[in-house]
């Protein structure tokens, strides 16, 4: 499922009223949660949290004239989808995270390389997703960019 946005608002109105409200406690559990210096966006067709051109003037190296991007948010087929480009990038934090879902959620950790997906919105562990979105500030992530970079 595809939606055409070019604003975070206008992405929520098209999400089906039945993923809405937890979509947009996802939203603000996010918001809430990360540290100071990542801006809010669109990012490849998703809700997207970026460090800024003006703290991170290279931007992404697969398109420069992008931001760095961190975490995404989207609306899938059959799921949620919470991209973490941290998880993906530091195995401590991966290690954390699914020692932490392991404890704190009912259900099996449905995950790819930096892709969570929650199939039942009422499962998502808003607690956990607030933590996990605290534990990197724009100035570690781009350092960890970096070395993977140089790799």
């Amino acid at each position: 499922m595809k939606i055409e946005a070019t604003s975070p608002e206008a992405y929520i109105e098209q999400i089906p009223e039945s993923r809405r409200e937890a979509f947009c406690e996802l939203r603000q559990t996010i918001l809430t949660h990360l540290p100071a210096g990542y801006e809010e966006t669109m990012s490849y067709g998703m809700i997207g949290y970026v460090v800024p051109h003006g703290l991170y003037p290279s931007g992404y190296h697969c398109n420069p004239a992008l931001p760095l991007p961190f975490i995404n948010i989207a609306n899938r087929k059959g799921f949620i989808a919470l991209y973490h480009m941290g998880l993906y990038a530091d195995p401590e934090l991966l290690e954390w995270f699914q020692k932490e879902y392991v404890l704190q959620c009912p259900k099996k950790l449905d995950m790819g390389k930096s892709c969570v997906r929650f199939k039942n919105p009422s499962q998502i562990p808003m607690g956990l997703i607030g933590e996990l979105s605290s534990k990197m500030t724009p100035l570690d992530w781009i350092a960890r960019y970096e070395e993977m970079k140089q790799k």
